[in-house]
């Protein structure tokens, strides 16, 4: 579909001239997937690619791809109800690149899907969709109907046998729906809480059915991976990982954005070169590197390669790929309380340490900020962090993630804290 040469996801979004209908679309090399694979390609060697691929979950938590395929039973989609599911519920803060995709190119995450499906052998798709994410809709419909009325989808694809067919459906909001069996609860109808696992939902998820949840920037990877080769797309990185990813950044940066660069790309050159450094006056003094739950880095971690190994042996995680600077004219302590209010705020409240232990750090938080804080605050706030950030402690990983900038932040900026608190102010110079 794409040359080598060129950039896979973005090389065919034009935000001026709005998104590819079916005839530009096969014109630029969509499709071509497609006519590959379906018929002529067992389900199984498409998830042989996919695993060769090295391809890992843009979603956040960068589990294999063909490895979460391979759990699922291999009854063909005739024979068997399985689902698959595009993760469209982007809500974490800071990150904003699947909204790139959704609107700039959305026949791409619409074959994408298609080639998923065939391989996990599943005969209905379903876009679980922001629901803030109106334009991302409209062009999302005005797709999936052009891709029916030109046979894409639905019955007997391409004479293969195969059939599949989309629907998108709108979050009525919740930060909980983007983790995957919180999805599937909200699909059902039902108040949207965590599943136990097992059974993981590649075995038992939707209604009980086989079902796979696959991240959107995910998705859109496979038609490239399918045309050009597993080799090629693992060779596009520049460390263990394969591909290229979706980074951003957003902050006091000359030139706030997202640009698709080799998985492995050096913080550095996605801050200076592509987000054109600092704007005058400001200094790099920390960031969160992988959207609002990932823990901070300090400038000194600038040169880290942004990928999944490299980010976590600095002491955070990859996450989204969509770093939020803090500067030195930005007071820590209210950036962490703004941010624990939005994870107290999202916590579905069906474990007693997340629904009471996050209002609990956001009040002291809100304490410090404000010059009523106290000595003991600290060893409060302390306590929560390892309470709360500890794996198997709560039901799902909201709270684990609230507690990572927490957590760092605690470290990184611990005179701040102690500033607050001794002086009964903030003392950082407010920016512009």
């Amino acid at each position: 579909m794409t040359p080598p040469t060129e950039r896979p996801l973005t090389a065919m979004i034009d935000p001026a001239a709005g998104p590819p209908d079916c005839t530009a679309y096969e014109r630029a090399g969509g499709w071509q997937a497609t006519r590959n694979a379906l018929g002529r390609l067992a389900p199984a060697g498409i998830i042989d690619m996919v695993t060769r691929s090295k391809l890992r979950g843009r979603g956040g938590a960068g589990f294999g791809t063909g490895q979460k395929w391979s759990f699922v039973p291999k009854e063909p989609a005739a024979d068997r109800r399985k689902y698959l599911i595009a993760n469209a519920d982007e809500m974490e803060p800071g990150t904003f690149k699947d909204r790139l995709l959704l609107e700039g190119n959305p026949l791409q995450l619409i074959e994408g899907m298609i080639l998923a499906a065939y391989g996990v052998q599943a005969g209905h798709g379903v876009i679980f969709l922001r629901g803030e994410y109106h334009l991302a809709c409209a062009r999302l419909h005005q797709a999936i109907g052009e891709a029916r009325e030109k046979g894409w989808l639905g019955e007997n694809i391409l004479g293969s046998g195969f059939s599949f067919d989309i629907h998108v459906h709108s979050s009525a909001g919740r930060y909980i729906c983007g983790e995957e069996t919180a999805l599937l609860t909200a699909l059902e109808g039902r108040r949207a809480t965590p599943r136990s696992k097992p059974p993981f939902p590649q075995t038992g998820g939707l209604w009980g059915a086989p079902s796979v949840v696959n991240n959107v920037e995910t998705l859109c990877n496979l038609p490239h991976i399918i045309t050009n080769g597993p080799e090629w797309f693992a060779g596009l990185g520049l460390g263990e990982d394969g591909g290229t990813k979706i980074y951003g950044v957003s902050g006091r940066v000359v030139k706030p954005g997202a640009w698709e660069l080799p998985i492995g790309t050096p913080l550095r050159q996605i801050i200076e070169d592509h987000a054109g450094g600092m704007r005058p006056g400001y200094r790099l003094r920390a960031l969160l590197p992988g959207g609002a739950s990932t823990a901070f880095l300090d400038a000194t971690a600038i040169d880290v390669a942004m990928d999944y190994g490299s980010v976590e042996k600095a002491g955070s995680r990859l996450g989204t790929g969509m770093a939020i600077i803090l500067d030195d004219r930005t007071c820590p302590i209210g950036m962490i309380r703004n941010l624990e209010h939005f994870f107290a705020q999202e916590s579905c409240g069906w474990c007693t340490p997340c629904r009471d232990g996050l209002p609990w750090v956001e009040r002291l938080l809100d304490a410090i900020e404000n010059g009523s804080g106290q000595e003991e605050d600290m060893d409060q706030l302390g306590r929560h962090a390892r309470m709360l950030g500890a794996a198997g402690r709560t039901f799902c990983a909201h709270a684990p993630g609230a507690m990572a900038p927490l957590a760092s932040g605690l470290k990184l900026f611990a005179a701040d804290f102690a500033a607050h608190i001794q002086q009964g102010r903030c003392t950082q110079q407010a920016g512009a």
